[in-house]
């Protein structure tokens, strides 16, 4: 039976495979919760087996019982939808809350002046982490306007909660990419932390 999907969903669980949502303290989540999506399957098969000589990384990527720590958060709809939130190492903790990057992002994409956005967390004495922004600057840092950090972060003001918005902003002609193009945060957060910024 073909079951359509829906808009802005990954679907749901295929049958070979088993899945769990874990909240932060490994319980499973109700409907309507965002948790860590752990897989079961065979290792080597519907799986992989393990990180080429990296017993270490292997052993950290799947949990005591076997299921395979995806690091994805993972909204699961009543009717058994599964919605992508974010991946878990793109989770800030700021003041002991949960903040998503990607909905700090989407605000300040959506401006025309920025063709990308990363935001990052930078370590902070009182509050963990805050968030920083880094804007790919649409025509480059040389056209910018020269209020534009701040307009990113009024329109951050304007639409989220004040613990959610950048405590930074940083407009850029580059962002340092990983794979298949993708922004390399880890990278981001490492020029935070050198540069004491």
């Amino acid at each position: 039976v073909h079951d359509a999907n829906r808009s802005m969903m990954i679907g749901r669980p295929a049958p070979e495979y088993g899945i769990r949502l874990l909240d932060d303290n490994g319980a499973p989540i109700a409907p309507g919760q965002t948790g860590h999506l752990e897989v079961k399957g065979i290792a080597g098969l519907s799986l992989f087996a393990e990180y080429l000589n990296n017993p270490q990384a292997t052993a950290d990527t799947y949990s005591a019982d076997g299921w395979f720590k995806t690091g994805d958060r993972i909204k699961l709809h009543a009717d058994g939808f599964l919605q992508f939130a974010d991946r878990d190492k793109d989770m800030l903790k700021v003041g002991g809350e949960n903040v998503a990057a990607s909905e700090i992002e989407a605000i300040i994409v959506a401006m025309p002046e920025a063709r990308e956005v990363a935001v990052v967390a930078q370590k902070h004495p009182m509050l963990d982490e805050v968030p920083v922004a880094f804007v790919l600057v649409e025509g480059g840092t040389d056209t910018a306007p020269p209020d534009l950090a701040e307009r990113v972060i009024a329109a951050c003001k304007a639409q989220l909660a004040d613990f959610k918005v950048p405590r930074a902003v940083h407009l850029v002609d580059e962002l340092p990419r990983s794979t298949l193009e993708k922004i390399a945060k880890a990278e981001l957060r490492k020029r935070l932390a050198d540069s004491g910024a």
